[in-house]
C-alpha cells in the first residue's frame, strides 16, 4: 500500500490517539567508548524521528512509514513478533522488549516519519526506537521514566535487531537537547548536562557514505576490544588503569591500538567537558582533532571520503577543530564552529567535496546553538 505523503487519517480512516518524537544525535566525542563502559558526550540535533499512534482492539499492529520511497505499510500480530530483517524488525524489537517485562501490549496502528537521513551515523534507529517506546507510554500509561525508555530502545536494537550497539544512542535520543552535551556514564547509566557555549555553534555535515551498525565491520571492532580487555586482565577497557595502560603496547596488533583508542578516547571526553566548563574553545578542537586521528589510525573506523571532509573543514579558520562522528565506516562529520560562521564553513566544505566525481554532502546542522 502506498501511502507516502498521507496523513495518518487516511492511512488507516481514523483519527490518531498518541503523538511521540525523538531527536537525533550528534556525538561531540567520546566513540566506540559505549559498549566498553565509558563516558560519552552526545547532543540532540534539530531532526527528529514522529510516531502517530492509535490502538486496536484485534491484536493486530500495522506500520505505515513515510521513509521508504513510495511509503510501505507492513503488519504482524502482537506477541508473535519475528526477526524478518527489514525496519519493522525495529517496531517489533520494542513491542517484543515491553511483553518481555511484563506488559500488555496490544494492537496498534502507527505511523511514522523522520527528518533523521538513515545512515548517516546521527542515530536514525534510536530516535525510531525511542519514539516509539514514547508513543507507546503514551497510550498504554506506562510508569517509566527517559531512561528506562532507553533501556527498552536498547534492549531491542542490542538484543532483537541484533546490533551490537553501545547505549548512547538511546541514551540522547531520550534524553539530550540541542542546548547542553549530555555527559553519560554508560556504566552506570549517570548523567549530567553541560552547557555548549554561546561562543561556538556545531556544523554537522552528512558524507553521504552510508552505514549500518548490524555489519560486519562495526561487529569485528567490539570483538576486538573485548579480545583486548581480556588480554588485558580486565572487565571491560574503561578499567584500563594506570599499570594495565602500559601493557598496551605489547598486546598483538591490532588490539594495542584498538584499546589505545578507547583509553585515550575516554580520557578526551573528561578532558572535554572540563573544556566546556572553563570555555577553552581551543582546546576542545584541538581534542575534536585528536578524537579523529585515533578514530582514523588506531580504530580504523574512518573512510578517505570523510577524511576529505574531516581536513577541509580543520583548514577553514573560524574551525576550532572537526571529526568524524557515529561509528563510522561513512556518516557525517561534526565540526566546533565560531558563532555566526558555520554556514559559510558548510558551504566551503560541502563545495570542495563535490570536486571528486561521484560525491555529494549535505550540511545538517549549520545554525546557532540557542
Amino acid at each position: 500500500m502506498t501511502v507516502n505523503g498521507k496523513c495518518f487519517e487516511a492511512v488507516f480512516g481514523r483519527p490518531v490517539k498518541v503523538l511521540a518524537e525523538a531527536p537525533g544525535r550528534v556525538n561531540l566525542i567520546g566513540e566506540h567508548t559505549d559498549y566498553n563502559g565509558g563516558y560519552v558526550l552526545p547532543t540532540a540535533i534539530p531532526q527528529k524521528t514522529r510516531v502517530e499512534m492509535a490502538p486496536r482492539d484485534d491484536g493486530l499492529i500495522q506500520i505505515a512509514t513515510m521513509n521508504v520511497r513510495g511509503g510501505a505499510q507492513l503488519s504482524y500480530r502482537a506477541g508473535e513478533e519475528s526477526r524478518r530483517g527489514l525496519w519493522l524488525d525495529y517496531v517489533q524489537g520494542v513491542t517484543a522488549v515491553l511483553r518481555g517485562r511484563g506488559v500488555a501490549v496490544p494492537g496498534f496502528d502507527a505511523r511514522i516519519e523522520s527528518t533523521v537521513p538513515l545512515g548517516s551515523g546521527l542515530s536514525s534507529s534510536a530516535s525510531l526506537l525511542v519514539a516509539l517506546a514514547r508513543a507507546l507510554r503514551a497510550m498504554l500509561g506506562l510508569s517509566i521514566d527517559d531512561v528506562e525508555i532507553a533501556r527498552i530502545a536498547h534492549a531491542a536494537e542490542h538484543d532483537f535487531v541484533g546490533a551490537p550497539v553501545g547505549t548512547m544512542d538511546q541514551m540522547a535520543a531520550s534524553l539530550a537537547d540541542e542546548s547542553t552535551a549530555l555527559l553519560i556514564d554508560t556504566r552506570t547509566l549517570a548523567f549530567e548536562r553541560i552547557p555548549l557555549p554561546a561562543e561556538a555553534e556545531l556544523l554537522v555535515v552528512n558524507s553521504g557514505v552510508t552505514h549500518q551498525h548490524a555489519s560486519g565491520d562495526y561487529k569485528a571492532r567490539r570483538a576486538e576490544c573485548e579480545r583486548a580487555a581480556a588480554a588485558l586482565g580486565v572487565p571491560q577497557l574503561r578499567d584500563v588503569d594506570e599499570v594495565a595502560e602500559q601493557r598496551i603496547a605489547s598486546l598483538p596488533a591490532p588490539l594495542d591500538r584498538r584499546a589505545r583508542h578507547v583509553v585515550t578516547e575516554n580520557a578526551r571526553v573528561l578532558a572535554a567537558v572540563a573544556a566546556l566548563r572553563a570555555g577553552d574553545l581551543g582546546r576542545l578542537g584541538e581534542l575534536f582533532n585528536a578524537s579523529h586521528r585515533s578514530m582514523r589510525d588506531d580504530f580504523e573506523v574512518s573512510v578517505p571520503a570523510v577524511d576529505d571532509l574531516v581536513e577541509s573543514a580543520q583548514a577553514q579558520p573560524d574551525v576550532f577543530g572537526a571529526r568524524l562522528t557515529g561509528g563510522g565506516f561513512g556518516g557525517s562529520i561534526v565540526a566546533l564552529v565560531k558563532r555566526g560562521c558555520a554556514a559559510r564553513v558548510g558551504r566551503a566544505v560541502v563545495e570542495a567535496y563535490a570536486r571528486v566525481p561521484n560525491r555529494r554532502a549535505t550540511v545538517l546542522v549549520g545554525e546557532p546553538v540557542s
